[in-house]
């Protein structure tokens, strides 16, 4: 063990920790992701996994003053794939 390896090795432990102490961010409170969303901002589980379509209903103008619930018009999950589909398809219902 030479002495410029180690002070070598403590510069490199000492330069890490203030890199890591002051050069990054802190989180802020906040800012935790939130379920993934399609593009008409509802969640996979109001969408139909076979045909695709968005069972929310949304509270929508339909005239001069009136206001009603109508259903969403997404015709198809559009946001981030799952997990658990990217890697294993579910394995119910059987289709044989």
């Amino acid at each position: 063990m030479d002495p410029l390896s180690i002070v070598l090795g403590g510069v490199l432990v000492g330069g890490g920790w203030l890199a890591g102490r002051f050069g990054s961010r802190p989180m802020k409170p906040g800012a935790t992701q939130g379920p993934a969303l399609c593009g008409c901002g509802h969640d996979l589980a109001l969408h139909d996994r076979e045909a695709g379509h968005c069972h929310a209903e949304t509270f929508r103008k339909t005239g001069v003053g009136f206001k009603a619930w109508a259903r969403c018009n997404c015709q198809r999950y559009t946001g981030p794939t799952p997990l658990e589909d990217f890697f294993a398809p579910p394995p119910l219902p059987p289709t044989s």
